[in-house]
Formats: structure tokens, sequence, C-alpha cells
């Protein structure tokens, strides 16, 4: 499959699987975030992965699902006025803008409930031992360990870079838990479904680790020297709040060449696992060329 058969698939997924029901708010701010138009690249990879494995597209559908919903659930959570107070998201208003504050707080703690029963509930053709792994990775990578670890480590750091003694400690762990777990998440659970071996299994983590934090310094780059037209999000923001970034600890033309080298550590790991994926080499081109602008 191409990149774009993937994006439609998983978009026509997330639209059946969240119905408006009662209370209608809840239920309409959940779904405006998760199907606002975007890359979709944790579902697309947790789909690649499962296929050049030798797994099934559509076994790994509903966890690919699941996990767009969860990273719908951050991003709603962190455009928040008690976070980043961001007014748009993917050139749209943001969750919070649409629905209030409290709505959008909530409906973030929905998703976070939401995504693992469709796991649970569509997974039809996955072993309940299999199924049960797959719930441990979601609830390890989303939680206090993962995704919310990493967002709270990345407040208490902004506006406080001169009192932080261990920058480039703080700032790995930032980004590998705020950004990188979600790939991580992604790859992993697409290879378990597939049957990976434990072998392989850490080679893929190690490679999701790696794409996640070049993933988050080009973010980094482009809050830099991008557009509003071409990111759909306010930019500059990181600077004005003090926020630790690649750009605010290295520099402009350090950050480029830590992405550059990330990028070629994960063709490495491809290259070692005899991975051939034309959607993965697109991926890693498409960052390093946005970065470039």
């Amino acid at each position: 499959m191409k990149m774009n058969d993937y994006i439609k698939l998983v978009d026509r997924k997330l639209d059946e699987y969240i119905q408006i029901e009662t209370p209608e708010n809840l239920f309409k701010s959940m779904k405006y975030t998760v199907t606002l138009p975007g890359k979709r690249l944790r579902p697309v990879m947790c789909l690649e992965i499962c296929r050049i494995l030798g797994g099934k597209t559509e076994d790994a559908l509903p966890t690919a699902c699941a996990i767009e919903m969860l990273h719908a659930q951050t991003l709603i959570h962190d455009d928040l006025p008690c976070m980043d107070n961001d007014d748009f998201r993917r050139g749209k208003p943001t969750n919070h803008k649409v629905f209030g504050e409290a709505i959008a707080t909530l409906a973030g703690d929905a998703l976070l409930t939401y995504a693992p029963q469709i796991i649970t509930k569509y997974s039809n053709n996955l072993a309940p031992e299999t199924i049960v792994k797959i719930l441990n990775e979601y609830f390890n990578y989303a939680g206090a360990r993962g995704v919310i670890g990493g967002q709270v480590a990345d407040i208490e750091s902004e506006g406080n870079l001169d009192n932080i003694q261990n920058k480039q400690e703080v700032l790995e762990f930032i980004h590998i838990h705020k950004t990188s777990d979600l790939f991580q998440l992604s790859m992993r659970t697409g290879a378990i479904i597939a049957g990976a071996n434990e072998e392989k299994l850490n080679a893929i983590t190690d490679f999701a680790k790696k794409f996640g934090l070049a993933f988050q310094i080009a973010d980094d780059i482009l809050d830099e020297i991008s557009t509003f037209e071409q990111m759909g999000k306010t930019l500059g923001k990181d600077k004005q709040s003090g926020k630790l970034t690649y750009v605010s600890l290295y520099g402009l033309d350090d950050a480029k060449c830590k992405l550059a080298c990330t990028l070629k550590e994960c063709r490495d790991i491809i290259e070692k696992q005899n991975i051939e994926s034309e959607i993965f080499e697109d991926i890693i081109q498409k960052i390093q060329k946005g970065a470039e602008i």
C-alpha cells in the first residue's frame, strides 16, 4: 500500500469508530481533533511495520487507530491554556477554542480510555494474549512513565532554563517521552501483532526511538524557521515561552546537524534489519527536507 492508501484507510476507520452519542458535545469534541486532516504518521508506521514483518494490516488497524486517538488526546491537552495555550492546530481552531476548556479537557480524558476499548472491541483476529501485550504497551507509553511524564518535564522546564543543571539529560527525557514514546508504541505494537521475535522487536524499538527524536528536532527547527501556512499552528512560541528545545540548547545549525545524524542512524537500522519500505524512506526524506526550509 502507498502512504495515501494507509491514510484513507485510517481516516475511514476513525470516522467509523467514533460515533456521536450522548452527551453529544463530548463525542463531537473527541471526534473533532481525532479527524482533523493530518499525516497519520503513527498509525501508518504501525500498519507498515506489521505488513513488512508478515502481519495482516487489518489485524493492526484497531490498534493503529487507537494510537491516533491517543495522539489526539495529547494534542487537545497540550493546546489548553494551562499548558501551551495554542489557538490553532493543523490550521484549525484548537479544541478548547471550539468546545470550551472544560469539554476539551474531558474529551482528552475520554479519548485516553476510549482508545483501548477500540483495541479490545475490534481486534477479533488477535489471540487474547496478544491483545493483553498490546494493552500493556498502550498503558505504559500513554501514562506517567510515558507521554504524560514527558509533558510534565516539559512544563517544569519552561521558563526555568537558568536553573536546570543537566539540560542535555532533561531535553532528551522530554523529547523521548513527549514525542518518541508514541512512535515506539506504534511500531512495537505493529511488530507484536506480526509476531516479531525479541531481537527484531528491540531493533524496531531503537528505530522508533531515534525516529521520534528526529521528528521532534525537526519540529523544534520548524518552530524557528517555518510559517503558519506551512505548519498550521502558531510558531515562535517555544522561544517566547523559554522552552528547552534543541534549538535553544544547541543553536539552529547544530540542531540541523543533529537531525541529519539521527536520521542517518534510522536508515542504518533499517538497512541492518533488511527492512525495505518506500513509506519509511519517504517519511524520513520529508522530515529532512522540511527542516531545510
